[in-house]
């Protein structure tokens, strides 16, 4: 079998290193019907997203591969699973965030579901991103961290974090997520950012309550390369016009 290409990874690691601000749409096969994901794709491309990402802590009554059909028919963003479980895999998407939630002591989430889903994704052709995932402390209980049976990182904890990014990259990883959580009362601190950016060499990426310009550009200020943003152009879609005001910058 060839090795899999890493030309996903490696724009990500490219715009990092020259400070180019990277933008992830979330989109959630549960939340959005055919129309609404249709004028969406389009619209992120329009607007200059970089990639987007497909996935959720839960997925009841929305279909990935569906979605993810949908989206590689309507625009020319690359798309990344952002998987809740081994079960979240779709072959026709560009790649995946193979996630270990060092964050957590549960082991099904630390090795359990990827050892279920690495022999199906050895028959795919998907890029996989190996990718430590910490959920940080939001002011409430997100569905990621009750789904997940883990506690989160406190807020005041940026050395957790930190040490705990450090441990990832020395492990292989080759990505740092940061999440609040979708809904997050509360962003990911900036000192958190600040301090796994000193931490760690590899591309980091936030995601979770962050819902305005401010917010993005603190973030990207404090060391993120790539901002996930979900709710906040499930809720306003014209918060879009903000991710194009924002890619205008370097950092």
């Amino acid at each position: 079998m060839q090795a899999k290409n890493k030309n996903l990874l490696n724009n990500i690691k490219e715009k990092a290193s020259n400070k180019l601000p990277q933008i992830a749409l979330l989109i959630d096969p549960d939340k959005l019907n055919e129309a609404a994901l249709i004028e969406m794709c389009k619209s992120a491309e329009k607007c200059n997203v970089d990639f987007l990402l497909v996935g959720g802590s839960l997925l009841t009554s929305g279909d990935l591969n569906t979605t993810v059909n949908t989206i590689k028919s309507n625009c020319n963003l690359k798309c990344l699973l952002f998987p809740g479980s081994a079960s979240q895999i779709s072959p026709e998407a560009d790649g995946i965030l193979f996630l270990s939630l060092l964050s957590s002591r549960n082991p099904e989430m630390l090795i359990g579901q990827q050892v279920v889903a690495a022999p199906y994704l050895r028959k795919t052709n998907l890029e996989v991103i190996p990718t430590a995932y910490m959920i940080v402390e939001s002011g409430k209980q997100t569905t990621a961290s009750y789904i997940s049976n883990s506690n989160p990182i406190p807020a005041d904890k940026a050395e957790i974090a930190a040490s705990t990014a450090l441990a990832g990259e020395y492990m292989g990883m080759a990505i740092t997520y940061l999440d609040a959580g979708s809904g997050a009362q509360h962003p990911v601190p900036l000192e958190m950012i600040q301090k796994v950016r000193e931490f760690t060499q590899n591309p980091i990426i936030v995601g979770g309550g962050i819902n305005n310009q401010s917010a993005m550009t603190k973030a990207f200020e404090a060391g993120a390369d790539v901002i996930v943003i979900g709710t906040a152009v499930e809720q306003d879609p014209e918060f879009m016009q903000e991710i194009k005001a924002i890619k205008t910058h370097n950092y």
